[in-house]
């Protein structure tokens, strides 16, 4: 070949690598920060603020010690909300369940008070990336940019004029109750402390200024610690560790991961540990504003669980002793939510934080002799069984058997009223005569299902252990489901202790904790993950149940206000998860074009909203909401998260091809038509009738072929 044609052809290569979008830049973390204000949008009219993504904006690298975010309104979810107009400062853990936001500091200047030192701010004078943030600070003339590491966080403080530079560190305020804090200075440019409210966090800080002074400012009872900077004609910036150990550990923490870098080097870092998390899936067509919801929701799917233990393997366990037990220590998953989709890819993309996860789990529960859990139900099980089944083993799996056994048998740990449930076959509610949608009793029925789908899947853990009895004793209860079936009505409904059906029976009327958790019967009576056919049967026939569950999607909503339930098509609500698996019930009546119908819909509609093309139809819930829509864009889903095999839609892409660490293989999706209805699947050489794939079909990098017409 002549040069001048080797030349075309390198420069056109050139032009179409260059023409590649980086996959970092298809993510906005400000998606998910908007909140529902339209009636329309959030199913109701709204008399105080609907319950957002409530995630948070700033910088994280994945599954990170360390999210370093602005903070708008303390005790707000993640401390953040898009529709506020000041800043408090930058705070360095968030989640989005109304805790964390630890260690705020505010750069300032000039004057402010111990109970205002907020500044104004434009979305016009604000960007984020992943592993950066930026926002102009409006009062102070300051621009604010962060950046972090695992357990680093940096900031970079550029003033208007370089006098009187000041930081304000209000370490009384979290999004939690703060039981104690400190702070102190140490050699000319360190200082360092600790802030205790549910966890104690200490920090250990390097200024590029020299510190004058940290002195206090006073309101009434508050006192609000103050450093003041020797003036420098420079941007401010400080290098901060972090750890739950101690001041030495974070100091340590900022030695190995920070220490001697500057700014740009670390955001280059961190936008490199996304794009290698993003890179391990890749997709072609669709369009660029699907692609941009798909990564933004990949990004949000790894933030949570965060880690907790330090460089050097330490870690503050739940007894309170420091301890170093070889591998990466992180909280607790948001299992009431994330169990359902979440922890699921994470296990496909991540395995050695899910393998480290499980083992984080097990040493709490040896400590608190049940297998921890989040919020409601077991589902630590389906977890834990499902990541079993998918080859995830690099842990004590007896331990973590024996510990969910206890919780399906033992009273007194994770499952209230397990007793009830075992001997009576469900769990009886109360007898209440004008519930409201605040009334907290047993939410017995939420119980009844779901202990029925945590026991199966601690039936599959123990038929993989060789433990036939428990098998045969945990399956005989996952049946339990139906014994609050009322035939008369088509719904789960509460039942009291002497049989009879609870009164004043309204199914469209929502409940945070009595009969039903943050649900109605409409959003909890399609739960039976487990068995599908078997709750089809409890109709009269097929075409019943196909007409209850239209009825779902085509009942309205009739204008009630909760605040976690928002975002419906009929009764059905994307804004919360319990009923985030009912779209595939139509599969089960043969009828899966109408399933694909809905989820269409719902990927359409629930995940850019608002005016602001920012908002999500409810909360994230640390990643579930944003899982939720990433396998349905890719084309399969863990309708039965304990059972190791997905159920198979319709992709929004032509292709997806996903790298599985795993096993080093890449498994590919191709959808072939632009219909909704699925007429053939093949995994590899292999016809599927039952519109299941297998787990091991993905790791042995097999090629899913889904026709459509």
């Amino acid at each position: 070949m002549k040069k001048g044609a080797i030349f075309t052809v390198l420069f056109l290569l050139a032009l179409t690598v260059h023409a590649q979008k980086p996959l970092v830049d298809y993510v906005n973390p400000l998606l998910g920060t908007a909140t529902l204000w339209d009636a329309k949008d959030a199913g109701f009219t709204p008399t105080r603020r609907v319950w957002g993504a409530e995630v948070f904006p700033g910088s994280s690298v994945p599954n990170a010690m360390v999210q370093l975010s602005p903070v708008t309104k303390f005790h707000s979810g993640s401390g953040y909300q898009y529709e506020d107009t000041v800043i408090y400062g930058f705070i360095h853990t968030s989640k989005g369940h109304w805790n964390l936001c630890n260690v705020p500091l505010m750069p300032a200047n000039g004057a402010f008070t111990a109970d205002d030192y907020k500044s104004a701010y434009s979305h016009k004078n604000e960007s984020a990336h992943p592993g950066y943030y930026q926002v102009y600070l409006e009062r102070y003339h300051i621009n604010a940019e962060l950046t972090s590491t695992l357990r680093c966080a940096f900031h970079k403080y550029t003033f208007k004029q370089n006098k009187g530079k000041k930081l304000i560190a209000d370490l009384a305020m979290a999004n939690e109750r703060v039981r104690a804090w400190d702070i102190k200075q140490e050699g000319a440019n360190v200082f360092t402390g600790f802030q205790q409210g549910g966890e104690k966090i200490y920090f250990y800080a390097v200024a590029n200024h020299q510190i004058k002074s940290i002195d206090s400012i006073k309101q009434e009872t508050k006192v609000v610690p103050v450093l003041s900077f020797v003036d420098a004609d420079k941007p401010l910036e400080l290098q901060i560790g972090f750890s739950y150990v101690s001041v030495k550990n974070a100091k340590a923490n900022l030695e190995k991961e920070m220490l001697g870098k500057n700014f740009a080097q670390v955001r280059k870092e961190a936008s490199a540990a996304w794009t290698d998390l993003l890179s391990k899936i890749t997709v072609s067509g669709g369009t660029e504003r699907q692609k941009g919801i798909f990564y933004s929701c990949l990004y949000r799917s790894f933030l949570w669980p965060a880690l907790r233990s330090d460089a050097n393997g330490d870690f503050t366990d739940m007894s309170g002793k420091v301890v170093n037990k070889g591998f990466n220590y992180y909280t607790e998953p948001s299992l009431w939510d994330d169990y359902r989709n979440k922890l699921v890819l994470l296990g496909l993309l991540s395995p050695k934080v899910t393998n480290d996860v499980i083992k984080s789990l097990i040493d709490k529960g040896e400590k608190k002799g049940f297998m921890p859990t989040y919020f409601h139900g077991d589902h630590a099980s389906a977890f834990i069984a499902g990541s079993y089944l998918r080859g995830l083993k690099d842990y004590d799996v007896k331990s973590a058997y024996n510990l969910l056994l206890r919780n399906a048998t033992v009273e007194g740990g994770t499952r209230p009223f397990i007793t009830e449930f075992n001997t009576k076959g469900y769990i009886a509610e109360l007898d209440v005569p004008n519930p409201v949608t605040n009334t907290v009793t047993k939410a017995a029925v939420t119980k009844t299902l779901e202990y029925a789908y945590d026991d199966y899947a601690v039936a599959l853990l123990a038929k993989a252990l060789n433990d036939t009895a428990n098998y045969t004793m945990l399956m005989s209860k996952t049946g339990n489901y139906k014994n609050v079936f009322d035939p008369s009505t088509g719904f789960m409904r509460g039942r009291l202790a002497n049989g009879d059906w609870v009164k004043n029976f309204k199914p469209d009327y929502p409940y945070f904790e009595y009969m039903y958790r943050e649900a109605n019967a409409w959003q909890s009576s399609f739960f039976a993950p487990h068995d599908p056919n078997g709750l089809i049967g409890l109709y009269p026939n097929k075409a019943a149940f196909e007409q209850k569950l239209d009825s779902l999607f085509s009942v309205p909503w009739k204008g009630y206000e909760a605040e976690n339930i928002s975002g419906f098509i009929g009764q059905y609500c994307h804004g919360n998860q319990p009923d985030h698996s009912f779209p595939f019930m139509y599969y089960f009546v043969n009828k899966q074009q109408k399933s694909q119908v809905v989820l269409d819909s719902i990927m359409n509609h629930f995940y850019d909203m608002g005016k602001e093309k920012l908002a999500y139809a409810g909360m994230d819930d640390a990643g579930e909401m944003s899982s939720w829509y990433v396998f349905n864009a890719m084309g399969f889903y863990p309708f039965s998260p304990a059972d190791p095999k997905y159920i198979v839609s319709v992709p929004l892409f032509n292709r997806i091809d996903i790298k599985l660490p795993s096993t080093n293989t890449t498994f590919s999706i191709t959808k072939k038509g632009a219909g909704n209805k699925i007429s053939s699947i093949k995994s590899g050489s292999k016809t599927v009738n039952d519109y299941f794939v297998a787990d091991e079909d993905l790791k042995n990098g097999k090629q899913l072929i889904i026709e459509t017409q």
